[in-house]
């Protein structure tokens, strides 16, 4: 008998692939499934992007990089960084990974052991905490509640620091809610971080040119107080159609860089060549595909919503940024995983629960409008007409 590390029992995963793996089943057996279960563009990604790389097969680019990306990329990356936040990055202290989650686990993995704490989103992305947990360090939820618009709260994130916390994670916008949170609180968390100079930060930005309703993004980047402590995330997944290319990034603080780097050479030695010459591409080239598509899903983000507060038992305030709306289904008297079972089976429609973000997501279900405007008219008649 195989005898395999305690540690794997704390690890959790994603629920929107298996909800996505049970969905292609029921597909498979000829149910017609509408899914706004997963969380990816539903859009090409953009030609002269797809281009750029077949490019770079054809002129032999097919060997290893270094090991935090080639050095053209992480210049294109601080030159969108200082277009679109106007804060100047040292190219040396990006760190290119093959999508969002590397960073996610390098960072959590540096800062969590058995006695440190580290601070997360609830309702939030699960992998989260997951890691946390992985790691050994002690999770300590930051509740986002539906009344303060999914936005955590400066003073409640303060009051809840204390000797062993190590690092926290901030997402905005955010998965699962589509929350925005005012930059006037975000002042707030960082005037109040100058009395916890031993707290990190890792603020997740994958979302950030994802707004609606005239929002702005405001980027930690933009607060030179905390840059020696803060982790930046973010990427082309979302932004450029590109979640099948495995393209992301961070910018480190100069104390972090070649932990981070030393972690990549460990992980997975480098991103593939042919996909970071299309990630220049995408940031360098025009930039047209991602306004058409963020209109796009500002027009669905409106019928989802307005649809949504039609169903008995429904209440779903608007989203303002990300692709997610997270209605709460109180109402209905089904728990938020009943619900996303009856769904699928019944409707044949894919959700996920809220209970899958963390505790806080009890009584919500994540729609994601990553989909066609005819699939979320049907699947949310298909809901209102299973209840």
């Amino acid at each position: 008998m195989l005898h395999t590390a305690a540690s794997l029992s704390r690890l959790g995963t994603e629920s929107a692939f298996e909800v996505l793996a049970r969905a292609q089943k029921l597909a498979a057996e000829g149910k017609d499934i509408i899914n706004l279960g997963i969380g990816q563009p539903d859009f090409r990604t953009p030609e002269h992007i797809v281009e750029a790389g077949v490019k770079a097969l054809r002129d032999g680019h097919h060997g290893y990089t270094p090991a935090n990306g080639i050095p053209a990329l992480r210049q294109a990356v601080a030159g969108d960084l200082e277009g679109r936040h106007g804060v100047a990055v040292n190219p040396d202290h990006v760190v290119v990974v093959p999508g969002g989650k590397p960073t996610m686990f390098f960072a959590i993995l540096m800062f969590g052991e058995p006695g440190a704490e580290i601070m997360y989103p609830n309702p939030g992305f699960p992998i989260y905490e997951s890691v946390i947990k992985y790691s050994g360090a002690k999770p300590v939820p930051i509740a986002l509640e539906e009344a303060n618009g999914f936005a955590f709260d400066a003073e409640a994130v303060l009051a809840q620091i204390t000797p062993a916390t190590r690092l926290i994670i901030i997402n905005s916008p955010a998965n699962p809610t589509g929350g925005v949170t005012p930059k006037a609180e975000i002042d707030r968390l960082v005037a109040g971080l100058k009395d916890h100079p031993h707290v990190a930060l890792l603020s997740d930005e994958i979302y950030s040119r994802m707004l609606y309703d005239g929002r702005e993004h405001v980027s930690l980047l933009q607060y030179p107080e905390i840059r020696d402590r803060l982790i930046m995330l973010d990427g082309w997944s979302k932004t450029y159609a590109m979640t099948g290319w495995r393209l992301g990034y961070a910018v480190w603080p100069e104390a972090l860089v070649d932990h981070a780097i030393r972690l990549c050479i460990n992980d997975h030695s480098c991103v593939n060549a042919a996909t970071q010459y299309a990630g220049i591409a995408a940031l360098t080239g025009p930039q047209d595909a991602v306004h058409d598509m963020v209109a796009a899903f500002d027009e669905r983000r409106r019928i989802i919503v307005s649809e949504l507060n039609q169903v008995p038992g429904f209440r779903c305030a608007d989203a303002a940024g990300a692709f997610y709306a997270f209605p709460n289904i109180e109402g209905t008297g089904l728990t938020s995983r009943e619900a996303q079972d009856r769904f699928l089976a019944q409707a044949g429609v894919a959700t996920i629960a809220g209970t899958s973000f963390g505790a806080w997501g009890e009584g919500y279900l994540r729609f994601s409008y990553a989909s066609s405007i005819d699939n979320i008219r049907e699947a949310i008649g298909r809901i209102r007409a299973c209840l």
